[in-house]
Order: C-alpha cells, then structure tokens, then sequence
C-alpha cells in the first residue's frame, strides 16, 4: 500500500495481486476472468456449478425478510457500490439482455481517500480488501447480498417485482 498525494488531498493506492484474487475467486467457487488496471481491479464471475441463482435479492421485498435478517453486505441498487467496501457491482446479461443467474462482475477500488475506512473503523489495506472480498463471494453463494433501491442492479434471487402480467 502507498500513500498518494495530490495537492491537499491523499489516497491510498492499494496494491492488489490479481494471482491472489483470482485465487479467492476459485476457492469460493467462481470461474473468473481478471482485468486488472491502475485504479481498479474487474472479475467477471461465473458460479458455472451452481443450480441456484446467486443470492442476490430484493431487500425491500417483505416477502425476502429471511433473506434480509441474515446478510452482512448490502448492494446500493443506484450505483452498484457494495456499502462499507471498496467494492461495485453489476449485473451480467446475455445477448438478448436477460439477466445471466449465476454470473457477475465486481470492480475493487485501488485508489481511496486516505480518510477511507471499513466496517468497525478498520482502516483499509491489501489484506483486509481480501478479507471482505472472500466473505462477500461466500454471502453471495450461501447467506444473501441485498440489492436496496435503484434501477442499475437488478436482484438475481428470491422475490422482486415483476412489471406486466402474471401468468
């Protein structure tokens, strides 16, 4: 980790290795596919194994409350950022623009302000972003990331509206 100074302002430049993230991604149970850049780190992940849909849901749906109660991550739905973390999120689609179940994006933030801080006020490093990111890849696969609000990311599981009619 560097510090960065620009004018009166300073960042934190994190020096993530893409080996050991793509690393973190395969134990969880993902295919990965690294695009790694100065000021970001993308995954495209893809749980190719998986029956379920990755657990990402609707946390304003009364009828996710379950799903609600247990998770520690929440997406803001607005603008993809996973709150508290220096992570983002997407939805991935197919050529016809469906949502793809089991699939994903993420971008991890390498340049944050100095004043940056995690969960707890832990101030951020390399292996507290691995930290995070291992236990957000396992809330996505077994206890639920909630999406709230916002029209960019749409959830993958249980309940969410639906526009039209109900066959």
């Amino acid at each position: 980790m560097q510090v960065l100074s620009a004018g009166d302002h300073k960042f934190l430049l994190l020096e993530l290795d893409p080996e050991f993230v793509g690393n973190i991604a395969r134990q969880a149970g993902f295919e990965y596919r690294i695009e790694d850049n100065p000021r970001w780190l993308c995954l495209d992940l893809l749980a190719a194994d998986r029956q379920a849909p990755l657990l990402l849901f609707d946390a304003a749906d009364p009828g996710n409350l379950g799903w609600f109660s247990r998770c520690q991550f929440y997406v803001d739905g607005q603008s993809g950022s996973v709150l508290q973390t220096p992570i983002s999120l997407a939805n991935q689609k197919d050529r016809s623009g469906h949502m793809l179940p089991h699939s994903i994006r993420l971008q991890i933030a390498k340049e944050l302000p100095a004043s940056y801080r995690l969960p707890g006020k832990q101030p951020v490093n390399e292996q507290m972003v691995y930290h995070v990111l291992v236990n957000f890849l396992n809330a996505l696969l077994n206890t639920g990331v909630g999406v709230c609000g916002g029209p960019v990311v749409k959830p993958l599981a249980g309940r969410s509206e639906a526009i039209g009619t109900r066959n």
